[in-house]
């Protein structure tokens, strides 16, 4: 097992149901609000790093999750609930085996440029991806007046720990 990983995708799982339980509650203006420096609207920047987190996985994993991540649909919040789920089966199978980190996958870089990119830096990628986008849907809603959960404004991992108790209180 990848042990040092679980605690990274498990977070990574938890906030992004924590940001659909939040989005559940919002109207379509709300979900269709953005802010400077933001990837785009809230909703669609959920749909963006879900089918991002997606791509991600299925170059490491060598196979395509159920649908299509680059079809460009527009699922609802359902939709990106099961699909977070999927991922979420999908993080929890390939890290249960060990793989090769240093495995390189050609990927052709923004600047159009094929890169021998390490499979360590594709994992790091789909989890500091998803964070960034999280906290950009964060600030979005602070901006429109919508509480994120009490225990922080990007649900971080501290929060993750403390709520799912993976990092309960010592007894003395």
């Amino acid at each position: 097992m990848n042990d040092g990983l679980i605690d990274g995708f498990r977070y990574n799982t938890w906030a992004t149901r924590e940001i659909i339980a939040v989005c559940k509650g919002l109207t379509k203006e709300q979900l269709d609000a953005t802010e400077t420096g933001a990837y785009g609207s809230t909703l669609g920047t959920l749909r963006h790093y879900i089918a991002s987190e997606a791509g991600y996985q299925a170059r490491l994993m060598g196979d395509e999750p159920s649908w299509d991540h680059l079809a460009g649909d527009e699922p609802d919040l359902a939709t990106l609930a099961a699909r977070v789920d999927e991922l979420d089966a999908r993080w929890e199978r390939f890290l249960a085996t060990p793989f090769d980190a240093e495995r390189t996958f050609l990927i052709t870089w923004h600047d159009g440029i094929p890169r021998d990119v390490p499979a360590g830096v594709i994992l790091m990628q789909a989890l500091q991806h998803a964070i960034e986008h999280r906290s950009q849907i964060c600030t979005i809603l602070t901006a429109i007046g919508v509480e994120t959960p009490d225990y922080g404004s990007n649900m971080g991992l501290w929060d993750y720990a403390e709520v799912t108790n993976r990092a309960p209180r010592h007894e003395v």
